[in-house]
């Protein structure tokens, strides 16, 4: 549900009010909610709005809230979506250092990675055991995706 302006508002409002009262009730608001795929009991939409019916104002702020909610709910997913994508990535990543397929990254990978990136130097060949030390949880000598996954998000 895209937000709309207070016009637009005001005249679901008028539309709801069936009987003119300027009021809306539970059973115009419940049969509103369900043409939109909301399916709700009488007793849910008790408990939400706090009263037997709405007017004009809190019917505003009512909407006003559920779209907020469905924004939030949006804006999961999205997260959702953005971690699957950074995760491929570094799948990705992973397989480049992982030169032999075994699914670890031993010391000599991870010196030969860095050399092809030219990072690699008589001193960081010394650090490559304990740079893989510092993220190897089960002391194998070698990491795995999630170790890896650890020492990339390390700060």
């Amino acid at each position: 549900m895209s937000p709309i302006n207070s016009t637009n508002v005001s005249r679901i409002f008028s539309k709801l009010d069936k009987n003119g009262d300027g009021l809306v009730s539970l059973d115009e608001l419940k049969g509103f909610l369900g043409t939109i795929g909301i399916n709700s009991s009488q007793e849910e939409l008790e408990l939400l709005v706090g009263k037997t019916s709405l007017d004009s104002i809190d019917f505003f702020f009512f909407y006003d809230a559920i779209t907020k909610a469905n924004i939030k709910e949006s804006n999961k997913y999205d997260d959702h979506c953005e971690n699957i994508l950074v995760e491929n990535d570094l799948t990705k990543v992973f397989r480049v250092f992982d030169t032999n397929g075994d699914g670890f990254i031993c010391c000599e990978e991870l010196q030969r990675a860095l050399s092809r990136l030219g990072l690699w130097d008589e001193q960081c060949g010394k650090d490559c055991k304990s740079m893989i030390n510092v993220y190897d949880k089960n002391s194998d000598g070698k990491l795995d995706f999630e170790e890896f996954n650890d020492m990339m998000f390390a700060h």
